[in-house]
């Protein structure tokens, strides 16, 4: 989305301008961008002087009425968006209107990840060998054995992984290089002996079969030519995997693709723990390796984990059980 873009409101020059600043500062901006031109189009059509009415508080809750059919999530996020735009139209005009965060819809908690034991990513392992090549697919067994090799073993995300092109892979190093992923940051991820194998078996295999160059994807397929899996496809694929291997969440259905990314952290940390390593001093090299901002992402959410609470207590009772009293059988008191 062009920060040149008109706007026709008489908020436009500042949507212009703010955009204009966000793109300069490296942002795409490009969702951003399309909910602030949808807020332009509507002010437009309301009564005032100037090319349409201002943004005032009745004016910003009529443009909500017209996206009340979405999510909460959706209405937040695009609520937040122009508040973020009145922070900045605020800095020239004190007294503009800035809509209050209180009355947006409540944030919509995120799932909580389902963590794959390692008897299920070994049935997902068989399950895809399983799988019959066609035409358009002719390493589709290939394909998605390294794909959860990937996915399990490195921590990608879905998108990543069919971004890979042959010359991201150093067979020498046995590296990685996963280019601006989200928030537009590059890393190199060193793969483990097993993967790196598993890896060089695929292409091997693959080269084969498939006229391979420097710039073919690492998991390509023959629909229209030699191409990548689309993100959303690959994805689809994947979750009928865990339905044929009778992989299943609480609720009763398929995990998430993205849960064996979260699988990828929790399994770390537990051999850390396991192994008596000192996990806060880990954390950053986790967060490096998962292309997280900083480490905060990372501790956000896996110290809460059971499997990881579980083996904290182990250790904490590894270490401390010579000073702490040990209770006797059929002694009172809370258990």
């Amino acid at each position: 989305m062009s920060a040149s873009r008109s706007f026709s409101s008489a908020l436009g020059p500042t949507i212009a301008s703010y955009v204009a600043l966000k793109q300069a500062l490296g942002r795409r901006f490009g969702a951003e961008t399309d909910v602030l031109a949808h807020l332009d189009r509507f002010l437009a059509t309301q009564p005032g002087d100037g090319g349409g009415g201002a943004l005032t508080a009745h004016s910003f809750a009529a443009w909500t009425l017209t996206f009340s059919h979405l999510r909460p999530t959706v209405r937040r996020n695009r609520m937040r968006i122009v508040r973020n735009l009145c922070l900045y139209w605020r800095r020239s005009e004190p007294g503009c209107f800035v809509p209050d965060r209180s009355s947006f819809p409540a944030p919509h908690q995120p799932p909580r990840p389902y963590i794959f034991t390692e008897e299920q990513v070994a049935s997902l392992l068989r399950v895809a060998a399983q799988l019959h090549a066609r035409s358009d697919t002719p390493l589709c067994a290939e394909v998605f054995r390294v794909a959860i090799v990937l996915l399990y073993t490195a921590g990608l995300r879905r998108g990543e992984l069919v971004r890979l092109v042959i010359s991201d892979y150093d067979p020498a190093e046995h590296t990685l290089l996963v280019r601006a992923s989200k928030f537009h940051k590059s890393r190199l991820i060193a793969l483990s002996d097993d993967a790196a194998r598993e890896l060089d078996l695929y292409l091997r295999g693959a080269r084969r079969r498939l006229p391979f160059a420097a710039s073919s994807p690492i998991l390509a397929n023959r629909f229209q030519g030699l191409r990548a899996y689309s993100g959303p496809s690959f994805g689809r694929s994947l979750k009928r995997l865990f339905d044929r291997a009778g992989i299943f969440t609480t609720q009763g259905r398929v995990p998430r693709v993205h849960d064996l990314r979260h699988t990828y952290a929790v399994h770390a940390l537990l051999r850390w723990y396991r192994a008596g390593v000192d996990v806060q001093a880990k954390l950053p090299v986790l967060a490096t390796a998962m292309g997280h901002v900083s480490i905060a992402s990372t501790a956000y959410y896996l110290p809460f984990l059971e499997p990881i609470a579980q083996a904290a207590s182990e250790r904490f009772a590894r270490h401390c059980s010579s000073v702490l009293p040990v209770a006797l059988p059929g002694a009172g008191g809370e258990r």
